[in-house]
């Protein structure tokens, strides 16, 4: 075998160990979020007030929201967790975050189309581990 192709083996075997080492050190991380609970809500964003206005989960859930306006256009705004979330009229918009602080934060409509949109106001309670 010559030098060239030695060389070229032991570059992919050198490159197969690193990608093995990093799947290997990442591997703890995947299967902690696998299980972690998940906790899915389905919101409507309606007549200027948001249901259900409570939502309760325990620290570091996953928390998957569904917001869904039905007449104008709503948002869905914790200022605490950095969400700022709009469902535009008759539509709605799906996401996640991790609730991994415990606490009671206000959830709130941010947009200003409606002098009425500042009474949506709900909560979300993060029960401590």
């Amino acid at each position: 075998m010559n030098r060239n192709a030695r060389s070229s083996r032991v570059l992919a075997g050198g490159a197969l160990l690193a990608l093995g080492a990093l799947l290997v050190t990442a591997w703890p991380d995947f299967a902690q979020d696998a299980t972690q609970p998940q906790r899915a809500f389905a919101i409507a964003a309606s007549k200027y007030q948001f249901s259900p206005p409570k939502l309760e989960v325990d620290q570091n859930d996953l928390v998957k929201i569904t917001l869904s306006a039905s007449d104008i256009a709503h948002s869905f705004t914790i200022d605490e967790y950095r969400i700022a979330k709009r469902a535009g009229a008759h539509q709605a918009v799906t996401f996640e975050f991790r609730a991994d602080r415990p606490g009671t934060f206000r959830f709130y409509c941010n947009l200003k189309q409606d002098e009425r949109c500042k009474e949506m106001q709900g909560e979300l309670v993060v029960h401590p581990k």
